[in-house]
């Protein structure tokens, strides 16, 4: 849910401040987070953060990775692309990842590659297409969950750097569908 509630926060950022504003703010808490991630790294008890950390990591993952890793990739789409598709982009991530995960973890019972399961990828792209209909037409919607999902379980690279690049690029292409 976590994963859910902070993606939806960037793009609700993105969406609704001037890129004078949201990018100085995100950048601004990118590199916090990256003094945060450095201090919990060498062991250090950072006040609020780490009893955050505590409570919402995985166990056996670097602390604050996929919070670091999303925020990054949220950045960079803001640089790169037009707002129009990072924010569906933004929005992909944080739904299919976030969605998948929790149906998977639940109700997965069909391993399909790793820890990944068939209930949670459909559960994370129907969920996500039904939610993207909002910002983008059917077909745009439909290939950008295709995309993130294809991404969620192939790719060796962490999601959370890849999966709103990816939905940017191929966005960017569809432009007029």
């Amino acid at each position: 849910m976590v994963h859910i509630v902070f993606g939806l926060g960037i793009a609700a950022l993105i969406q609704f401040t001037p890129e004078s504003i949201a990018l100085p703010v995100l950048m601004t808490g990118t590199f916090a987070g990256i003094i945060f991630r450095d201090a919990l790294v060498r062991g250090f008890r950072v006040p609020l953060v780490s009893v955050l950390i505590d409570k919402m990591e995985r166990e056996n993952v670097r602390p604050g990775k996929g919070a670091l890793y999303f925020a990054l990739s949220s950045l960079f789409c803001l640089v790169l692309f037009d707002k129009e598709v990072v924010v569906p982009a933004i929005v992909t991530l944080s739904l299919l990842d976030g969605a998948a995960t929790l149906v998977g973890y639940y109700y997965g019972k069909h391993p399909i590659i790793g820890k990944k399961t068939a209930e949670g990828t459909l559960a994370g792209i129907v969920i996500t297409f039904f939610a993207l209909l909002v910002l983008l037409s059917p077909v745009q919607a439909a290939i950008s969950v295709i995309v993130a999902g294809l991404v969620e379980l192939l790719s060796p690279i962490d999601d959370n750097l890849i999966i709103p690049v990816f939905v940017c690029i191929a966005l960017t292409l569809m432009t007029g569908i």
